[in-house]
């Protein structure tokens, strides 16, 4: 298990078995799946799955989507995190690609910029990516605003899944 990361009010930890719970609490609820394809979960077991999945893909990648954790209360408030893709999506495969999805009473409080801010920073620093994406549905002005605060930069809109998306882009300015 890899060293959580801490900011100045969260504690980012790769998931556990014990985050089925608010797991279940996130992808349950139809508000969040609006602009990530309006599937949400109806059982725990399908959290728990997900989990595992999360858990394969540290092993197999070195990295994935991380549990966020208010460091005041311990509560689970959602994910983010860097996962990598081996699908092709928008003429791109095999990249890094940054993530968030939060509990509907945690948003519009900062917390996907402030994990976010502390992924790109991993990413570019301890994991040496040369650059990460990201794409979100063309509706979801929330989403492109918190990639836009956290330095990607639109590229192109695109179709993936039925949906209208937009892609972006952040290079590693390390590595320019």
């Amino acid at each position: 298990m890899r060293k959580p990361i801490e900011t100045e009010r969260l504690i980012l930890r790769e998931v556990i078995s014990a985050d089925a719970e608010g797991m279940f609490e996130l992808d349950s609820n139809p508000n969040v799946h609006l602009f990530v394809g309006k599937k949400p979960v109806t059982t725990i077991a399908e959290s728990i799955a997900y989990i595992e999945n999360l858990q394969q893909q540290y092993k197999t990648f070195g990295t994935g989507r991380w549990a966020v954790v208010l460091k005041e209360t311990n509560e689970f408030l959602g994910w983010s995190g860097i996962k990598f893709i081996t699908d092709e999506i928008n003429n791109h495969k095999d990249f890094y690609e940054i993530g968030y999805r939060f509990i509907e009473k945690h948003w519009g409080k900062g917390y996907s910029t402030e994990a976010g801010k502390a992924f790109v920073d991993y990413a570019f620093n301890e994991m040496k990516v040369k650059a990460l994406y990201a794409y979100a549905d063309e509706g979801n002005e929330n989403s492109r605003k918190v990639l836009e605060k956290l330095g990607f930069r639109y590229v192109n809109s695109f179709d993936y899944e039925d949906e209208r998306e937009v892609w972006y882009e952040y290079k590693n300015p390390n590595l320019i």
